[in-house]
């Protein structure tokens, strides 16, 4: 605790505060002169560590009277004291920088002295250079000028708690007290302005800092010392080319792994490619109704809607197709003949179950989720269901179109990579007119040139007869009239014309229609087909999201792939149903309507005059 003498002379300000056990005093003036030594008695502290304890206690913070400032001149002690000082650190300087140290920026001799001064520094000046107002209280806090540590001999270096008037630091980083084994220096004023400006004063000579700011330049020369960050020394061009070279490496290999799983499922035969397109829309399906999500939600419908729509979708495809299969067996007669209305009661179950499920605080999300759901039943599967159909049609008429997708979209990219310099449309900035064109001349040829060559395969042309078949098997068939060979007879003065330049006689061009339907297949998957990718890179957009997913690495998710084959495949099925197909009459659909047009006793009828007319024929029966 520390005492003031009783013959000092008047203090300016003394504040006697009571917290427990402890009592201390503060004096606190602004800008303190230097002040003579014999103008206060300074006590000694028991040691360093209880003082900075004793500062740590949390006090309230007391009213401090302001004081009227005063020029003040330096007295003789206080410049001899400084030239010792001066003396003491060139000599420091010559034994060698002290522990902790640093050589390389030393603050000047005036504002530190050595460790081992026995005397302490100069502390104050003649009060009588310090005339003083009476105070007045007031309560805004000013900051005032510390009174600066002293070494006491006695303590090794170690600083002593300041003397009355001394305050307290304002901020974690403003300490009047310096570590052990530190250099101290004597007072100097505070570099922060006061609130409240002082009156004008001539001006004065430098005085040597204090304590306070003794400590801001150690703090400051070890900020300067610290290493300077270490730099990357990585390119970061390199880093990007490196990546890109990594994503088109692993581009490339999946693109090879999805052409092999392609080539394998088409060898395989239909059935393979029938789960292929099955698990092709299930990923898409996920990633599609994935985007639109209920927090804290339960489980939704939506793959109850999803599987009583792939029921009914191929159920009618399976019943279309194996009519001889289905009507033939007793035990899928009963689904065949009552398939729609058993598709209709398990969608009114998922109807019903949506409803009562609604809860109030999720009414939008709900009902958003469900036409959300149902959109992507129609996009997705009913698109799926099509695909289907055209497997069972013949081969042909899916291994072609998803070739020609393929093809226009390789086109596109090497004519825009190569030739590119016109934007084509702002929802895929990448997408230049050039590479648009090129792409439609490349796929139409190859449209031309590879259907011609795939035609030629029985496994590809035929209809679907029996699900075991493969491209190993050794199918025969009726073919489409479309895959007939024909010759056009070419006309006379034209024929000779061209058998005086060409050798041999020329008068008939041999063609298929199949190859006039090639080129429109070829115009539509160039032209219209590319418009279901800009569709799919709008919706991204629309979700802020560069992927529908990561099921294929590199290539982003199943929809990303499968954006233009869905609108591809459902032309193809319209074009097929409305320019080629041929109706005929096959034993599956004269038996479907003998099944469920006629009863038992028609039937019955009806067997009995079939062998009776095969009878007739010469055939035993």
């Amino acid at each position: 605790m520390t005492v003031i003498s009783p013959e000092t002379r008047p203090v300016h300000i003394v504040f006697l505060l009571s917290y427990g056990e402890m009592s201390k005093l503060q004096f606190q003036q602004n800008k303190f002169s230097v002040a003579s030594r014999t103008a206060y008695d300074v006590l000694p502290v028991e040691s360093g560590e209880e003082s900075e304890q004793e500062e740590e206690v949390s006090e309230p913070e007391p009213v401090v009277l302001p004081v009227v400032d005063t020029p003040s001149k330096p007295s003789k002690t206080a410049i001899k004291k400084a030239a010792k000082a001066t003396r003491q650190e060139k000599k420091q300087q010559n034994r060698g920088p002290p522990s902790g140290g640093d050589t390389s920026e030393r603050p000047s001799p005036a504002s530190t002295l050595p460790l081992e001064e026995p005397e302490t520094s100069p502390l104050t000046a003649t009060s009588d250079e310090l005339p003083v107002e009476p105070p007045e209280p007031s309560p805004p806090k000013v900051k005032a000028n510390h009174t600066p540590a002293r070494v006491s001999p006695a303590s090794n270096g170690d600083p002593i708690k300041p003397s009355v008037g001394s305050p307290r630091p304002d901020r974690p980083g403003q300490s009047s007290d310096l570590p052990s084994k530190t250099q101290h220096s004597p007072p100097t004023t505070v570099d922060r302005p006061p609130p409240q400006s002082p009156p004008p004063t001539p001006p004065t000579k430098q005085m040597p800092p204090s304590s306070e700011s003794v400590s801001s330049p150690s703090s400051s020369r070890k900020d300067h010392t610290r290493s300077p960050p270490i730099k990357s020394t990585s390119d970061p061009e390199a880093e990007k080319s490196a990546k890109k070279g990594h994503n088109v490496l692993v581009r490339t290999l999946w693109g090879f792994i999805m052409i092999g799983g392609f080539l394998g499922c088409l060898l395989m035969g239909h059935i393979c490619l029938i789960i292929l397109v099955f698990l092709c829309q299930t990923l898409v399906y996920r990633e599609v109704t994935r985007l639109f999500t209920l927090m804290d939600s339960k489980p939704t419908l939506n793959w109850y809607f999803f599987a009583t729509a792939n029921y009914f979708l191929y159920g009618e495809s399976i019943i279309y197709y194996f009519k001889h299969v289905v009507f033939a067996d007793a035990n899928f007669l009963p689904f065949a003949t009552n398939h729609r209305i058993i598709s209709f009661t398990l969608y009114t179950i998922g109807f019903v179950g949506f409803v009562m499920s609604l809860k109030k605080g999720f009414l939008k999300q709900q009902f958003g989720l469900f036409c959300w759901v149902h959109m992507t039943l129609l996009l997705i599967v009913v698109s799926s269901h099509f695909i289907m159909n055209n497997i069972l049609e013949g081969i042909i008429w899916f291994w072609v179109p998803a070739c020609l997708v393929i093809c226009n979209d390789v086109f596109a990219y090497v004519c825009g990579i190569t030739m590119g310099r016109t934007p084509l449309i702002k929802l895929s900035p990448k997408k230049t007119v050039e590479g648009f064109v090129g792409a439609i001349l490349c796929t139409v040829v190859f449209a031309f040139v590879w259907g011609t060559l795939s035609s030629q395969f029985n496994y590809m042309i035929c209809p679907v007869h029996d699900l075991g078949v493969n491209a190993f098997s050794d199918m025969k068939c009726i073919p489409n009239p479309v895959f007939v060979w024909r010759e056009w007879v070419i006309w006379k003065p034209v024929a000779t014309f061209l058998s005086t330049i060409l050798p041999g006689e020329i008068h008939t061009i041999s063609y298929m229609p199949y190859q006039f339907h090639l080129l429109f297949m070829g115009c539509f998957a160039s032209l219209v087909a590319p418009f279901g990718g800009f569709f799919a890179s709008g919706f991204k957009r629309a979700f802020n999201i560069k992927d529908f997913g990561d099921s294929i690495p590199g290539h982003g998710g199943m929809t990303d792939r499968m954006d233009c084959q869905f609108l591809m495949g459902v032309f193809v099925y319209v074009y097929h149903s409305s320019f080629i197909r041929e109706n005929h009459v096959t034993v599956g659909s004269v038996l479907q309507t003998i099944v469920s047009g006629l009863t038992i006793e028609e039937q019955l009828e009806l067997i009995d005059n079939l062998k009776h007319y095969l009878r007739g024929q010469g055939i035993t029966v």
